[in-house]
C-alpha cells in the first residue's frame, strides 16, 4: 500500500526514506505504541479517545507523553493536503545503547504515517475462522497497544484465503479475546457480551465506543471471560476497530448468522456519531 504522507520527529520526510535509527528501542525490543486512526473529511475520527488510549500506553510503559500541542501540530502536517486515509503513529522509547535496560533519559522518536482510505466495510458481513495461535496472559500489558504484535502476525500467517477476512483468537487458558485486528462482540439473549481484556487483548476505542452507544440506548452490556462455545449459540456476532468500524460476522465454520437487529441498532448510531 503506498504512503501519501510521512513525518519524522516534526520533519515530512519522503515515503521511500529511510529515517529509523539503527538503536531505536522500538526496532529493537517493540518498546513502543502505536495509534491507527481514520481521516474522514479532513479530521480523524474520535481522536481525543486516540489520544487517551495513548496516554494510558505512555503511563504504563512509562514513556514520556510529547506534548498535545505538538501532536496536533504535527498531525496537521501530515494531513494538510489530504482529507481522507489512514493514520498510523508510532511512539517509540527512542534510542539507547545496547541491552533492555531503558536509557536513563528518554527522548522519544515519532512516526506519522498516511496511508489512502480504506474500501468500504462489509456491513452486509463478514466470513471468520478461528487461530490457531493462542494469546498469552500478562496484566501489565493487557489493553494497551504496544508495539509487540507477534502473536497477531503469525496468527493471520495461518491462511490465505481472501474469503476470510479475520481470525478469532482464544488465550492459552481457551478464552475468547478478540480478532487478530479487532475487537469481538457477541449478542446473548439480549444482552451485549464483550470479553473482558483482564489478561491480554486491546482497549479498542471503537469498542470503548460501541459499549457507551449501548448505553445511551439502554442495551445491557457485560465485559466478562467468554468461551468459544459462547460465540456459535450467540444470536448476534461482529466486529470492531477504528478503521472499519462494526462488521456483522455472518460466518464462522458451519454456522451462519443473518445482520441481527443490536448490530443494525450499532452500526446506525455509529453512522451518526461520524
Amino acid at each position: 500500500m503506498s504512503i501519501l504522507s510521512s513525518l519524522f520527529n516534526g520533519q515530512l520526510i519522503a515515503s521511500d526514506k529511510p529515517v529509523l535509527h539503527a538503536d531505536d528501542r522500538g526496532f529493537h525490543y517493540g518498546d513502543g505504541i502505536f495509534e491507527t486512526m481514520l481521516l474522514q473529511h479532513g479530521r480523524v475520527r474520535f481522536l481525543e479517545d486516540h489520544w487517551q488510549r495513548m496516554k494510558l500506553g505512555c503511563d504504563r510503559l512509562n514513556i514520556p507523553q510529547p506534548e498535545r500541542v505538538l501532536l496536533d501540530h504535527e498531525l496537521s502536517m501530515l494531513t494538510r493536503d489530504h482529507a481522507a486515509g489512514v493514520i498510523k503513529f508510532i511512539l517509540s522509547r527512542g534510542r539507547s545503547e545496547r541491552g533492555y535496560r531503558p536509557p536513563a533519559k528518554v527522548i522519544p522518536s515519532r512516526l506519522w504515517q498516511l496511508f489512502p482510505e480504506p474500501g468500504q466495510s462489509a456491513h452486509d458481513g463478514i466470513t471468520v475462522r478461528w487461530c490457531n495461535t493462542r494469546l498469552s496472559r500478562n496484566p501489565a500489558l493487557a489493553g494497551i497497544k504496544h508495539c509487540n504484535r507477534l502473536e497477531q502476525v503469525m496468527a493471520l500467517a495461518e491462511w490465505q484465503d481472501t474469503n476470510i477476512t479475520e481470525g478469532l483468537m482464544l488465550d492459552t487458558e481457551g478464552e475468547l479475546i478478540s480478532a487478530t485486528m479487532n475487537n469481538v462482540f457477541l449478542v446473548v439473549e439480549e444482552t451485549l457480551v464483550t470479553p473482558d481484556l483482564r489478561y491480554s487483548g486491546i482497549q479498542g476505542v471503537m469498542r470503548n465506543k460501541v459499549l457507551q452507544f449501548a448505553d445511551q440506548l439502554a442495551i445491557p452490556t457485560e465485559q466478562r471471560a467468554v468461551r468459544a462455545e459462547e460465540v456459535i449459540a450467540a444470536q448476534e456476532v461482529f466486529l470492531t476497530n477504528s478503521i472499519r468500524g462494526i462488521q456483522p460476522v455472518t460466518w464462522l465454520d458451519q454456522q451462519n448468522w443473518s445482520v441481527g437487529a443490536l448490530t443494525t441498532l450499532l452500526m446506525q448510531a455509529l453512522e451518526s456519531a461520524s
